[in-house]
């Protein structure tokens, strides 16, 4: 379990977190909701310890990781995969190296070894046999189930999403929200994404958390959502769903 206890986070004066408190389950996909800049990328850096509050507590498995030393944290983040918004591939690198890179620097596995696991980890996410294409040969959608499968590649307990299906067609989004539906079934992984597709809460969220003005205003599940009558949150979902 992950709890956010009165988490505040300021950027120079901009105060962009203001007290946010939430309980992720484990073994949940929690999708955080919320309009541009209210703090949802932030929120998600401080819960994979890459931003510290400015005040506030986050316990990770009973543990405040606020107070833990970096070393500390690095084997927290062990236990995470991360999928970046933009794919985060490196242009130099192949798909295979891309996707085993966190296994080549942290681990001590053999060049087979690794080579196994890329190669289970492409198949996972649909894309077998693109070994050694790079991110210049791969559509949009494809450089996110690459950057999905090296986030896969260490077997984490915990996968955070930021923004999955951003500058993604319709088509392709679906695919996206379909793959994190899938392996949250298939590897019990607990998931957080962050996003502004309400579309992704229905596919896949089993709780919705929303973002208004730096702390959480809704948390409950979708249906509870869409059938709430609070102005702000039906404000809120009339928009997006015209901007979609």
């Amino acid at each position: 379990m992950i709890d956010i206890r009165n988490v505040k986070k300021k950027f120079g004066r901009n105060e962009v977190l203001k007290g946010v408190n939430l309980i992720i389950t484990k073994g949940e996909t929690l999708v955080v909701i919320g309009k541009s800049g209210c703090g949802k990328s932030v929120l998600l850096k401080h819960i994979i310890g890459i931003l510290k509050p400015d005040e506030g507590e986050i316990f990770f498995e009973g543990v405040d990781i606020v107070k833990m030393k970096l070393k500390e944290i690095y084997k927290i983040r062990a236990k995470f995969g991360f999928l970046f918004q933009g794919a985060a591939l490196f242009d130099s690198m192949t798909v295979e190296e891309n996707v085993g890179l966190g296994l080549k620097e942290n681990t001590r596995m053999s060049e087979k070894d690794i080579l196994e696991v890329v190669t289970e980890k492409l198949e996972l996410v649909g894309l077998p046999g693109t070994h050694k294409m790079k991110p210049s040969d791969l559509s949009g959608g494809m450089k996110k189930r690459v950057s999905l499968a090296r986030s896969l590649a260490t077997n984490p307990e915990y996968i955070l999403y930021d923004e999955p299906t951003t500058g993604l067609d319709p088509v392709m989004s679906d695919s996206i929200d379909g793959l994190i539906k899938e392996l949250a079934d298939r590897l019990k992984v607990t998931s957080v994404v962050v996003t502004h597709d309400i579309f992704t809460v229905y596919s896949v969220a089993d709780k919705v958390a929303m973002m208004e003005d730096g702390k959480i205003y809704f948390h409950g599940t979708p249906k509870e959502l869409v059938e709430t009558t609070d102005p702000v949150i039906r404000n809120f979902l009339n928009r997006t769903d015209k901007k979609i």
